[in-house]
């Protein structure tokens, strides 16, 4: 991973690094925001950013400034987990970039990884429109998506070249069951995970087996019972891979249900497992009825939290832990650090606070860490566990 020199380390490129980020912070919040993203719905602004991601991945000057002014690089947050090298612990979790559009811009902007996806077997549409609504007071958005995808051959193939072009990111791509009427029993989606499996196969840095996609008329029978997600990885067992898998997690289940899933996938080839997908759990909540989907951002933030810290302890030298749900702030990527998180994902952070927040993370963790005395990252991982 080893660069020639750190922005850390630079004095002059740490306060251009700086005083670029607050610029944009300011810029995102006030001009951005209010003018661009915040004035159209939700549905519309997320393909405008995708659009945007589209055109200005093929405009190298303009990634060359994002990459020399918004990449802040230090070698306290460089790390390992589950045998791949991370220039930072940030990672994009997957159902942002469904289709892998937005790689290049994220590589430039700073992040440690992207998961891509999540994508399925057959390509598909997904539900009916609306997919998003935004919740600012709650730091959320209701997402309702349903995975629509180009499908697993097409996103696959554009991840594997993403990843060999990037300059410093990894990149996963999360796979989960097609989303149609297709659907049939569980053998019928063993089959559909099985056949995206053997199209990622060391193509990309890691695979997500998304278990846990709340947002499907199928829903999510392989964490129903142990027994069905021991048969599908099973059949995932018998597909050559040399990526570490991951496996994503529901929110929305007792300790007790999640120790027997836990187990299952401890006796098969899995490295890490992500926790957790979207909150269900709307109590105490002012929501209307009629806007489906699943809660991201601040709404599973301490639910997720809590499970991160069980998981630690009980599976900690089993499986690798990557966090995600609601984190905005360096001290809330910090606590699930503590908590034993190895990576830390985000998707609402992006929307809210905007792309420079890649940056703020890691520049705050970096700091977080050096007060604490810790001379890498991966020291404080399940530090308050």
């Amino acid at each position: 991973m080893g660069r020639m020199t750190y922005v850390s380390e630079s004095f002059w490129h740490d306060a251009v690094n700086k005083a670029t980020t607050d610029l944009f912070t300011f810029g995102y919040k006030n001009i951005v925001k209010p003018c661009f993203v915040f004035n159209h719905t939700p549905d519309v602004a997320h393909d405008q950013m995708i659009e945007f991601c589209r055109i200005t991945k093929n405009i190298p000057p303009l990634m060359f400034l994002l990459r020399e002014m918004l990449d802040y690089t230090d070698p306290i947050l460089e790390t390992n987990v589950m045998g791949v090298d991370f220039a930072n612990p940030f990672g994009l979790s997957a159902g942002l970039d469904k289709n892998c559009d937005m790689p290049v811009l994220l590589d430039n902007a700073g992040f440690g990884f992207e998961t891509v996806g999540s994508t399925t077997a057959r390509p598909c549409k997904g539900n009916p429109r609306p997919w998003f609504h935004r919740l600012p007071e709650y730091d959320s958005m209701i997402v309702h998506v349903g995975l629509a995808n180009d499908g697993s051959d097409k996103v696959i193939e554009r991840a594997e070249k993403a990843w060999t072009k990037a300059k410093s990111m990894q990149v996963s791509v999360s796979i989960a069951r097609t989303n149609d009427a297709l659907c049939g029993d569980l053998d019928e989606g063993i089959e559909d995970y099985c056949a995206s499996m053997r199209r990622a196969a060391g193509r990309t840095a890691m695979v997500e087996v998304n278990v846990s996609c709340p947002n499907t008329h199928a829903g999510e029978p392989f964490t129903q019972t142990p027994d069905a997600l021991d048969r599908l990885f099973t059949a995932l067992d018998k597909i050559e891979r040399p990526q570490p898998t991951l496996v994503k997690m529901p929110l929305n289940k007792s300790w007790g249900e999640f120790r027997e899933l836990l187990d299952v996938l401890a006796e098969h080839n899995v490295q890490g497992v992500s926790f957790a997908n979207l909150q269900k759990d709307r109590t105490g909540m002012e929501i209307p009825r009629d806007w489906e989907g699943g809660l991201s951002g601040g709404p599973t933030y301490r639910a997720s939290n809590a499970l991160v810290r069980q998981v630690y302890r009980e599976y900690g030298d089993r499986f690798a832990i990557a966090g995600i749900g609601g984190v905005f702030t360096p001290e809330q990527a910090y606590e699930k650090i503590r908590c034993g998180a190895s990576l830390v994902m985000f998707i609402s952070a992006l929307m809210y606070r905007g792309p420079q927040q890649i940056t703020v993370l890691k520049r705050g963790l970096a700091e977080l860490l050096r007060r604490d005395g810790y001379e890498h990252v991966s020291e404080a991982v399940g530090a308050d566990a």
